[in-house]
């Protein structure tokens, strides 16, 4: 695939999460993907996205740098969404509070799947707007 064309994955994946079609968002991980070392797999992703589009109901990821190379893109995100649900991957309830983040994403694609992601985000920042812990 050319850098252009595994940029279109990622932007595809990005919009439909935006617009809350689940399986849209996670239909080029691969079943057996692996994110941050694990297996986690198109399940694994169908659970995270789902769970943060209930937990932010108007949440949004923007794209703020989108590089691609060989088999691997590089995204550097922002998310900004209020949480009106519970965010039951880090095991809290709503705060009604509204949160900004950042983070970065390396996804390495093979016959148009993820079948790896690397991950890290900004968490610090995310539980102090959530008042989890102090500023």
């Amino acid at each position: 695939m050319t850098a252009e064309e595994l940029k279109v994955l990622v932007t595809e994946a990005i919009q439909a999460t935006n617009s809350n079609d689940i399986e849209k968002a996670v239909f080029h991980t691969d079943p057996d993907c692996i994110l941050n070392g694990e297996r986690f797999g198109r399940e694994g992703d169908r659970l995270r996205t789902s769970g943060m589009a209930h937990a932010f109901p108007d949440g949004k990821w923007e794209i703020d740098d989108l590089v691609a190379e060989g088999d691997k893109i590089v995204l550097r995100w922002t998310f900004r969404g209020t949480n009106l649900g519970e965010l039951a991957t880090l095991g809290l309830p709503a705060t009604g509070k509204q949160v900004v983040f950042s983070g970065m994403s390396l996804y390495r694609v093979a016959n148009g799947m993820f079948t790896e992601i690397w991950e890290g985000y900004d968490r610090l920042t995310l539980l102090q707007q959530l008042g989890v812990i102090p500023s």
